[in-house]
C-alpha cells in the first residue's frame, strides 16, 4: 500500500522544485522591475531621457555583459547600488529584459 501512497507525494514534490526553474524568464516582468529600482540612476529604457552620468545605461550592459556576468552582479551588487534583494526569478527576468535592449546580432 505504501508505493501507492509515495508515489503520488513523490510526483507532487518533483513538481514543485521544478516548477519556477522550469519557467522562462519574463522580459516584460524585467522592464517592471528595471522601471521600478533601476531607472532612478540608469537609462534602463530606450525612451528615457534623463539618468545618473556615472552608471551605464542598460543598452551598454547589453552589449558588453553576457548573461552570466549580469546575474551574478545581480545576486551580489556593489556598494553604490541599492541592496534590492532580488529573487532568482526576478534577476533572470531582469537580465532577459536587458538582453532584449542589445542589437539583434549580439543576442
Amino acid at each position: 500500500m505504501r508505493p501507492v501512497l509515495f508515489a503520488p507525494v513523490l510526483a507532487l514534490a518533483l513538481a514543485a522544485s521544478f516548477s519556477a526553474a522550469a519557467l522562462p524568464a519574463d522580459p516584460e516582468q524585467g522592464e517592471r522591475i528595471a522601471g521600478r529600482w533601476c531607472a532612478p540612476c540608469h537609462l534602463a529604457a530606450p525612451e528615457q531621457k534623463e539618468a545618473s552620468a556615472d552608471v551605464p545605461p542598460f543598452a551598454t550592459l547589453a552589449r558588453t555583459k553576457t548573461d552570466q556576468q549580469l546575474s551574478a552582479f545581480l545576486t551580489d551588487p556593489h556598494p553604490r547600488m541599492p541592496n534590492l534583494h532580488l529573487t532568482r526569478e526576478e534577476i533572470a527576468d531582469l537580465v532577459a529584459y536587458i538582453r532584449t535592449l542589445a542589437p539583434a546580432d549580439a543576442r
